[in-house]
């Protein structure tokens, strides 16, 4: 494999249509208020695909170093665990990623409000700083909260309120509480991919010591809260469109549900955690399938 294909796999090119569908949704709303703006959505886009890619880099690096990457784990091999990419080069990458990805959010930010409303655009530079720091200690160094089972809420947080409100404020500036329900919409889909990674990943995190929300949890609990991500999901979407909608239109992305119902089906029924790995793409996958028609409906 050549140095650049290990780069690529290292920074999972499936993971990415998941984390920019908070940024989809957003848009769609602010901009049928008449909001949209271009330079905000690309920026925004940006920074949430480096925010992504860091997480990876990070991941890889935290696991690595770790040894929970390990031959029991059933996901792809990882970069630093085949030993395709050096943990100096992948440390490099994670330097190279935050600061880019910094970058990209204080030029968001000045596009969103320009040398007006300090005080907010400082508040979002926090959350930039905030989500970069976070999405590096998910695994790396001692504190790792990834390792205590308190991933969930930063992807919750960070994919789902910050990503579709935090996003329809850049454009509109004002709030709209409504859009909470999409929000946590695409939040808990967002901690059903994790869920469903880490359900996967069970056996070896807990032998390696990572005590996801899973290991805590238990394989039937893990289960059950999987189902109420995807369903509290559905519902929360569906909550929001019945008190917005204007026809019928605003309802096609109930179609990319459709897979996830046949998901639940298989994930109750599973025995084996290798069979779980397909999964983690029809989530992603309907997830980013959601967005795009959701937005559709609302601009159709």
């Amino acid at each position: 494999m050549s140095k650049l294909s290990s780069w690529i796999g290292a920074a999972r090119l499936r993971t990415l249509p998941l984390s920019i569908s908070g940024i989809i949704v957003g848009s769609s709303i602010a901009g049928i208020e008449g909001y949209f703006d271009i330079a905000i959505f690309s920026l925004a886009l940006g920074t949430t695909l480096g925010l992504q890619i860091l997480s990876n880099f990070a991941n890889d690096y935290g696991d690595g170093v770790k040894g929970t990457d390990n031959e029991e784990r059933i996901g792809p091999a990882r970069a630093i665990q085949s030993g395709l990419i050096t943990q100096k080069d992948m440390m490099m990458a994670i330097v190279i990623t935050s600061v880019a990805t910094l970058l990209m959010a204080v030029l968001l930010i000045y596009a969103a409000f320009g040398s007006k409303m300090i005080l907010t655009s400082l508040v979002f530079l926090f959350l930039g700083i905030g989500a970069i720091v976070a999405a590096i200690k998910y695994t790396v160094g001692d504190s790792a909260y990834g390792y205590r089972g308190f991933g969930d809420l930063f992807v919750f947080v960070f994919f789902g309120l910050v990503a579709v409100y935090g996003s329809y404020y850049l454009y509109s500036h004002d709030h709209n509480l409504v859009s909470l329900f999409p929000a946590v919409s695409i939040g808990l889909l967002s901690v059903a991919v994790l869920n469903l990674n880490n359900l996967r990943d069970r056996i070896s995190d807990k032998r390696s010591g990572k005590i996801t929300l899973v290991v805590k949890l238990g394989e039937r609990r893990a289960k059950d809260y999987h189902y109420i991500l995807i369903l509290g999901a559905l519902f929360c979407m569906v909550i929001y469109s019945v008190i917005t909608s204007q026809d019928l239109n605003d309802f096609i992305y109930l179609l990319a549900f459709i897979p996830l119902i046949f998901h639940l089906l298989r994930v109750v029924n599973n025995e084996d955690p290798a069979k779980l790995d397909p999964e983690l793409k029809i989530v992603a996958l309907s997830t980013f399938g959601i967005s795009f028609l959701f937005a559709l409906g609302l601009i159709w």
